[in-house]
């Protein structure tokens, strides 16, 4: 365990679980209907959705990926934020109308009215398993911190045991509630953590002994031929896995990720669906991207600060006194934690780890909530109990009993993307965004298929699917070396495989010929009806 902690830090920590406890007490009542239970009832305020969007889309990926991409690049993750307009406006003026004109529970009801109800069974699944892939990474990350924290090391046996703590602490802390609480337990989480982020990020600045012309002009030549890591726009033509976040990649494929993960990942879905119409959910999903803007470019100058405190000792050994420079022994995606524990003063240090934790428990409660909803509704209740009524009650009963299997499967995959991304090596953020493409390659098929076109068909919908996921996996560098020789092996950026990947299953989806009535007509009725939310 970390001997760093003091008194003053224990009791930090202590009144914090005090405060999860009380929280959790109150927030976690009033859930007996599935409406309430998965959408809130849909009187869920603006600001608070838009800041649990905000929070699902970050967490402990940016709590930990902020630092470590601006230790190691520069600031062009910032950009990826004009994908992120892109892509609201897009979800605005497509999607989120038709969800509400149906009245949906999850997103994957609409390809029900367009091709059936296996196209919605199938759709679940395949969110289900690429959530699980996502939500997964984004629980290794959270256990890494939490392992720095209790064993003071990533060693795989203490990562496993962290992930298991986090995924416990979050069933308990959502299973009742439902998504109210863990909307509102977002907003608190939210403000935690970037109360923290700030502390570390005011405390590293006053810790360099230097003028701000200087650090900035540091970081503006880092080394000899290499870039600046003041870089915004990086308009390089690199198609590889260090040119994900080029100007040219930003516009293409983060369009596209935006666009799946706004409008048809129920993981941050949900959260919209809790407004009371349409408008309302829009302005909680613009409102998250404007707020995300400055929180994201707090972490990366924590990393960009650190790269000066732990990679430039000429800087660092201008310190008044006899005081010693800084050196960082670990793996890069520790960089963080470890100077929050080994460096941090006591007291900030335990604000910090808790602002961790909070990250932690947000990332968990999204995909435990919103994967719930989804084996529930679209696959328990229509799949495996077909024709046959359930009560409010049960259906209830059932989304608590299937978070924790969820708990468990997520619990799973975290304990895998320890060796994934140890092996690849590749940078906390890029990892949790990569680990999306293997199923919104296939969603994004289906959907421009479902939205812009009236073709498609059971066969061709389940295929799209089948050629989105498998599509991005044949690209992976650790797949490769199965099927092609060495000379041929490649390294695609995630961004390009997630274009491929969409191109191919729109091709597929295309070939089949629908015969059902096409959404839109039943989009009107319903809106002409005034059905509207």
């Amino acid at each position: 365990m970390i001997d760093q902690f003091s008194t003053i830090d224990w009791l930090v920590f202590a009144s914090y679980g005090l405060i999860l406890l009380i929280s959790g007490y109150a927030l976690n009542r009033n859930a007996n209907t599935t409406q309430d239970y998965f959408l809130g009832g849909n009187t869920m305020p603006i600001w608070v959705v838009g800041i649990s969007v905000l929070a699902t889309s970050q967490s402990a990926a940016t709590f930990l990926g902020g630092p470590d991409q601006g230790y190691r690049g520069d600031l062009t993750y910032l950009a990826t934020n004009i994908a992120g307009f892109i892509a609201a406006f897009f979800v605005a003026t497509f999607l989120m109308p038709r969800f509400y004109a149906l009245k949906v529970y999850t997103v994957y009801e609409l390809l029900q009215q367009r091709f059936g109800k296996n196209a919605k069974y199938q759709a679940g699944m395949v969110y289900l398993s690429g959530r699980l892939f996502a939500s997964g990474a984004r629980l290794y990350m959270a256990a890494i911190a939490v392992a720095m924290i209790l064993f003071g090391n990533i060693d795989a046996q203490n990562v496993i045991s962290s992930i298991l703590i986090i995924a416990s602490v979050g069933f308990l802390y959502t299973m009742y509630g439902g998504i109210r609480s863990v909307i509102y337990s977002d907003a608190i989480q939210c403000l935690v953590y970037i109360s923290a982020a700030l502390l570390v990020l005011g405390y590293l600045f006053t810790s360099i002994p230097v003028d701000t012309a200087t650090i900035i002009h540091t970081l503006q030549n880092p080394a000899p031929g290499e870039a600046s890591k003041l870089t915004l726009f990086d308009f390089s033509l690199d198609f590889s896995s260090a040119g994900v976040f080029s100007f040219w990649s930003i516009i293409t494929g983060f369009v596209l990720l935006n666009i799946a993960a706004f409008g048809l990942d129920q993981d941050v879905t949900q959260r919209m669906l809790t407004c009371k119409d349409s408008k309302s959910a829009t302005k909680a999903l613009v409102s998250s991207i404007f707020m995300g803007i400055p929180i994201v470019l707090i972490f990366v100058c924590i990393g960009l600060l650190l790269y000066i405190y732990y990679q430039r000792p000429d800087i660092m050994a201008q310190a008044p006194g006899n005081e010693v420079v800084p050196e960082f022994s670990g793996q890069t995606v520790t960089i963080f934690m470890y100077y929050v524990l080994t460096d941090l003063p006591n007291g900030i240090k335990a604000i910090v780890t808790i602002g961790i934790i909070a990250a932690a428990l947000s990332t968990l409660n999204s995909g435990l909530n919103s994967m719930s909803s989804v084996a529930i509704q679209d696959i328990y209740r229509g799949l495996i109990m077909r024709g046959k009524s359930l009560s409010e009650a049960e259906l209830v009963r059932a989304g608590r009993i299937s978070m924790g299997v969820v708990a468990l499967a997520l619990s799973g995959m975290a304990a895998l993307c320890y060796y994934w991304q140890q092996y690849t090596d590749t940078p906390l953020l890029a990892f949790a965004l990569s680990v999306m493409v293997f199923s919104y390659s296939g969603l994004l098929g289906v959907y421009f298929t479902a939205l812009f076109s009236h073709r498609g068909s059971p066969c061709s919908i389940v295929l799209a699917l089948l050629f989105g996921f498998i599509t991005p996996v044949l690209m992976q560098p650790y797949v490769q070396t199965l099927y092609l020789p060495e000379h041929w092996q490649f390294d695609l950026g995630f961004t390009w495989q997630l274009m491929i990947g969409t191109g191919i299953a729109l091709l597929v989806c295309l070939c089949g010929r629908n015969n059902n009535q096409d959404l839109s007509d039943t989009t009107q009725n319903n809106q002409a009806t005034g059905s509207e939310r």
